[in-house]
């Protein structure tokens, strides 16, 4: 948890174009399609892609292990002024230069929630919204003990403006959990999220 202020207080105060932004940019790109004919597409592209691993980012999903609770997955609430709403997302984070999948997934979990946590394993690299941009990226799954004293009181060590919300939620019945939390507080979701509880609800409901 964080004393800093709730999300739900940021707004929107103005709109402009920038063609030559800090971390996205823009570009044309002309190219052939299948049956020859010449076309354009318009692409957002982040300018912070480093080459140690070619991949911008990781999203983090966190299994919070304890032999006297059920196992729990951890969700962050931040506001994304695209959306000009509070979202509810995975924690996840920008990889930096001359870092790996596996240090960036542990760090911006600690940076995020205070959870310390053991990487396990990594996705395939995906695509975040392949029609509009070549912004891609990995889902890490890491393991947190909540036997282990560090994360007995965990801390977000939050960057000037980052003003998270950390929860946690039963991962049985993740996906009810999430959409009651929408209808009660008129937050959204990140759509990697949703997808995720949706197969985890799905995959119940086939094999039971």
């Amino acid at each position: 948890m964080t004393s800093k202020p709730s999300p739900y207080q940021a707004k929107i105060t103005n709109i402009s174009n920038s063609n030559d932004g800090k971390w996205i940019q823009t570009r044309k790109i002309e190219y052939q399609d299948p049956a020859g004919t010449p076309r354009i597409w318009e692409m957002a592209v982040r300018s912070t892609r480093t080459t140690t691993t070619n991949i911008d980012a990781v999203s983090i999903v966190t299994i919070l292990n304890s032999t006297n609770h059920d196992k729990e997955i951890i969700i962050v609430k931040q506001f994304r002024p695209p959306t000009e709403k509070v979202v509810l997302e995975l924690p996840a984070g920008l990889i930096d230069p001359n870092e790996t999948i596996e240090s960036t997934a542990v760090r911006e979990l600690i940076e995020e929630t205070g959870y310390h946590g053991t990487f396990v394993k990594q996705s395939i690299v995906v695509y975040s919204d392949p029609g509009l941009t070549n912004a891609n990226m990995v889902l890490a799954y890491v393991d947190v003990d909540l036997n282990d004293p560090k994360n007995i009181n965990p801390i977000a060590q939050l960057e000037d403006g980052e003003f998270i919300e950390v929860i946690k939620l039963p991962l049985h019945n993740l996906l009810q959990s999430l959409e009651q939390l929408i209808e009660k507080e008129g937050c959204t979701i990140d759509a990697r999220l949703y997808h995720f509880a949706v197969g985890l609800d799905l995959a119940k409901s086939v094999l039971s």
